[in-house]
């Protein structure tokens, strides 16, 4: 059976090909053109054209619509987005938080130095943050997504989906010990890929918000006579289809280059201690059992110190720029003054004081480069500040390594991890410095000015007179 012709095939076809339909050509083409008029009088009858001159009220009601739809929701469906975010941090970074289980057990199966076994440590991190191999692609992602879907809580909804690292770090730590007690540490790895399938869950339940170029199109096509249809290359053209993996322009930016300096600093930091506090701990003979309990309690007050910081970067009382600088200040105190630790007991209060900082650190730190960048540039920035970051995770667990395997001491690790955090605080005080003096430079250079636009009425009566 033969497919129906549609009405530009049929005109096509006779147009094309006249000799096979035995019409003379100068005729067809007439034909042709008095086909096309039938056929847009009969497509177009029994529809309701727009009007081509919306009224002002109209066309502000449309923009108003749009404006709605294509904002961020602050909620709704967000919290779907949030709690699946919730998830995905948990079977991702919680895993990487709790690998110093696997530290001593490594080290140990292989003979190795501290600074040789950190390398796994190292090379996990770095493509980790890469953004373009295993749990990366579900980890950038998720981060990104619930950007999108909050402005106004923005800083309190990152808090919620990054404490599930905290949460899930807080169970892993005794189930990890028991998986390695019972099945080694290679069966126990093997289990934990089985449990990380579950990100998938969280990623099916992620949507992106609708593009505001799209409602753009809508409303132009109901705005649009009937025969002026635009073509497809001029839509094209206004809201082109863009796929960028970074804009390397941001390299441009002083504010971006100072924060992505800050990133490879704090990474060199932020993984150090988890790394090492297990091996610590058996230094100071402290029971294996006891040793979980540590990354418990880690996990416990990280939770706590981002839903509380969360919590107040929403109240908008304090710049979040200045709130990282005071948490990155607090974190290297803490991480100075845990080697003081001599007991379980003392060990675990700092270790309590690191981890409550550390997820106020961690609470904010991406509202910030959004605050940095803007969120037109949200995307592509978290990318290619990752990308940075990378560099730091790389080099920072191997070197922690190589200073404990020169001082003997695990305690050394912890001074170069809140040493390079103190440095890295120099970098936020020079962009925020940066940030206010060009806020003081726009607000002297903006004055206001006349102009006849504010009038519309007499720029009508110019263009009268002029008529005349």
């Amino acid at each position: 059976m033969s497919t129906p012709r549609t009405d530009d095939s049929i005109v096509a076809f006779l147009i094309e090909d006249p000799v096979s339909q035995g019409i003379h050509s100068s005729s067809m083409r007439s034909l042709g053109d008095l086909l096309k008029i039938l056929i847009t009088i009969t497509t177009t009858a029994g529809k309701k054209t727009p009007n081509p001159t919306q009224s002002p009220e109209k066309i502000r009601e449309l923009e108003k619509m749009q404006a709605k739809d294509s904002s961020p929701p602050d909620g709704g469906y967000g919290w779907v987005v949030v709690v699946s975010a919730f998830m995905v941090m948990g079977l991702t970074v919680a895993v990487l938080k709790t690998f110093g289980l696997f530290f001593v057990e490594i080290q140990q199966h292989f003979d190795g130095l501290a600074s040789t076994t950190s390398w796994i440590t190292s090379v996990t991190i770095a493509i980790f943050h890469l953004g373009g191999l295993g749990i990366s692609f579900s980890w950038t992602p998720a981060i990104s997504i619930v950007s999108h879907y909050f402005s106004k809580k923005r800083a309190l909804a990152n808090a919620i989906a990054s404490a599930g690292e905290c949460a899930f770090a807080f169970t892993f730590g005794p189930f990890f010990q028991w998986l390695i007690s019972q099945y080694g540490w290679k069966g126990a790895l093997l289990i934990i890929g089985g449990i990380q399938l579950n990100i998938c869950i969280g990623g099916a339940l992620m949507r992106p918000l609708a593009s505001s170029c799209l409602l753009k199109d809508h409303h132009s096509e109901t705005q649009t006579p009937p025969g002026k249809n635009a073509s497809r290359t001029d839509k094209e053209d206004k809201c082109p289809i863009i796929h960028k993996t970074f804009n390397w322009m941001l390299l441009k930016r002083p504010e971006f280059v100072l924060y992505a300096i800050f990133g490879i600093l704090a990474a060199m930091s932020f993984f150090v201690p988890p790394l090492f506090l297990v091996p610590f701990s058996y230094s100071l003979g402290i029971d294996e059992s006891w040793t979980a309990s540590l990354l418990s309690i880690l996990a416990m007050v990280d939770f706590a110190g981002r839903l509380l910081c969360g919590w107040y970067a929403n109240l908008h009382v304090t710049k979040t720029i200045h709130l990282l600088v005071m948490t990155i200040t607090l974190i290297s105190t803490s991480l100075m003054l845990l080697p003081l630790a001599n007991n379980y007991v003392s060990l675990a209060i700092f270790t309590g004081f690191y981890g409550f900082f550390f997820g106020t650190t961690v609470a904010i730190h991406i509202t910030v480069l959004a605050d940095v960048v803007g969120m037109p540039e949200f995307d592509s920035a978290l990318g290619l500040f990752m990308l940075i970051r990378s560099s730091g995770g790389f080099v920072g667990p191997p070197l922690a390594g190589l200073i404990v395997d020169m001082a003997g001491d695990y305690r050394a690790g912890f001074y170069m991890a809140g040493a390079t955090l103190i440095l890295s605080t120099g970098f936020l005080v020079t962009l925020d410095q940066l940030q206010q003096r060009k806020e003081r430079g726009s607000q002297t250079s903006t004055k206001p000015e006349k102009s006849t636009l504010s009038y519309p009425s007499l720029h009508l009566l110019k263009h009268k007179n002029r008529s005349y």
